[in-house]
Formats: C-alpha cells, sequence, structure tokens
C-alpha cells in the first residue's frame, strides 16, 4: 500500500458542524441542532440506541445526506450538494473519505473478491500493475488472500465485511467511516475488525464509527459523542469518562435502567 501519513501535531478539523438538522420524509426527525468537531488524526465513536440519529450522521460526514439547515464542513470546505456536484471537488472527497456500510451485501457486488478490491483503485486510474499490487497488498493485510476469488455469496458475514473494508482501504483514503462494523459478526469476526481497527489507529487514519457496542469502544476510540433518543448531542468525551457516566448511559438508553 502507498505509505500512509501520520497526522499533524496540530490537527485541523476534518469535519465540523455547527447547529446541523435533518429530518426524514413525514418530518421525522433524525438530527436536531448538532455541534461537533472531529480533528484529523482523530479517533472517535458516534454512541446511542438504535434510531438515535448515528447513521443519518455518518452518511452525511460522507456526502450521500445534506443538513436541512446548519453548516457541515469537511476539510475546511463547504460539504453541501452543491459543491460535490463539481466533478473535480467530489473526486477530491472521494479519494479522501471511505465508507464501510453496515450491510456489507450493500457494498461488495462485484463477481469476485478480487473484482471488488479492485473497482476503486481503477477508478483512481491507476495502472493495472498498481491495481493488482493494491488488492494483494490490501488482502494481506486483513488476511483474505484466500479469499480474492471467491463470489461474494461464497463469504460469510465476516469474510464479507473484511472484503467491504479491503476495498475501501484499497483506495488508501485519510478518513474511514464505519457504520456498526461489528454488528451480525461472530466474536472471532468481531475481534478481527477491533484489531484491524486498532492498527488503522496507529497509521494515522481517521476514523468514525458508529455504534452502540459498548464493549468495543475503549478498544478503538479516545473520544465519545453520544447521542440521545430525541436525536440531539447528549454529551461528548473522553471514552474513558463517557464509559464510567453510567447516569448518562442509562438515560440514552445504552444500558438497562
Amino acid at each position: 500500500m502507498p505509505e500512509i501519513e501520520l497526522p499533524a501535531s496540530a490537527a485541523p478539523s476534518v469535519y465540523r458542524l455547527e447547529d446541523v438538522c435533518f429530518a426524514y420524509s413525514g418530518g421525522i426527525q433524525a438530527l436536531g441542532s448538532v455541534s461537533l468537531d472531529i480533528a484529523r488524526g482523530e479517533n472517535v465513536v458516534l454512541l446511542g440506541a438504535n434510531g438515535c440519529g448515528k447513521s443519518t450522521l455518518i452518511k452525511m460526514l460522507d456526502g450521500l445526506l445534506f443538513p436541512q439547515s446548519g453548516r457541515l464542513e469537511a476539510f475546511g470546505e463547504p460539504l453541501t450538494e452543491k459543491s460535490l456536484r463539481d466533478s473535480a471537488a467530489n473526486a477530491r472527497f472521494r479519494r479522501r473519505v471511505g465508507f464501510i456500510f453496515q450491510d456489507s451485501d450493500a457494498q461488495v457486488f462485484s463477481s469476485t473478491a478480487r473484482e471488488d478490491i479492485a473497482f476503486g483503485p481503477l477508478h483512481l486510474g491507476l495502472s493495472p500493475e498498481a491495481v493488482e499490487q493494491r488488492v494483494t497488498d490490501v488482502a494481506a493485510l486483513l488476511g483474505i488472500t484466500r479469499l480474492l476469488d471467491r463470489a461474494p455469496y461464497q463469504l460469510s458475514g465476516g469474510e464479507k465485511k473484511k472484503v467491504a473494508i479491503a476495498g475501501t482501504l484499497a483506495v488508501n483514503p485519510d478518513v474511514l467511516l464505519l457504520d456498526e462494523p461489528t454488528a451480525g459478526l461472530d466474536p472471532r469476526s468481531q475481534q478481527a475488525i477491533v484489531a484491524l481497527l486498532q492498527q488503522l489507529r496507529g497509521a494515522g487514519k481517521t476514523l468514525v464509527i458508529a455504534t452502540h457496542d459498548l464493549r468495543i469502544v475503549p478498544e478503538i476510540a479516545s473520544r465519545a459523542f453520544v447521542f440521545s433518543e430525541q436525536h440531539t448531542l447528549a454529551a461528548e468525551g473522553a471514552t474513558p469518562s463517557i464509559l464510567a457516566d453510567t447516569e448518562l448511559l442509562r438515560r440514552v438508553n445504552l444500558i438497562a435502567p
């Protein structure tokens, strides 16, 4: 893989949100007046019960949804539907940000795992030799070389998740957005995904992970944003202090009363 650049000591914001609101059709609120900053090289989790707005927010960070009010910036520039209509700006953004969906079936779609991992690098215009090197490198990194010639239907849930992550890593983005990366996986596969996230933390990648699985949080992130069931930001802080606040976790329905 290409050399990974480590974050600067005075890390600028990768994302900045100011009073962001979003509602789905029918007036179903997903986010209400959310403001937060995520710095370059930071590893953060978005915590909250199902339906609190985590997935909506992470889709916004990937430019799949856009605020209906408020302001969203990525890499110091407004991230809007209009800004991404510019093909050059869109290409720059897509090279810097990778998104791993909760449902791997929405992401792994090619005839074989090899073709799926090669999809992104091919669209970057890399030579066939460079593409093959990317595929080889990320497959080795994730321990899935033996899966490269298998079709998606021949893969387990954990294997398919690794292929989805490999396809994103093959583009070598600066930022990785992950929506419930361990959901529905067996314990061994969950452990493998957590180990990979730890490795990416050490490489200086910016990680934004939406989850309600409190067990993995201390291992994958240094800061947490906690969302209430009213779709607002209930708290933010270092993960140890957030996880120690049982009253907060009960209030947002992350632990039982």
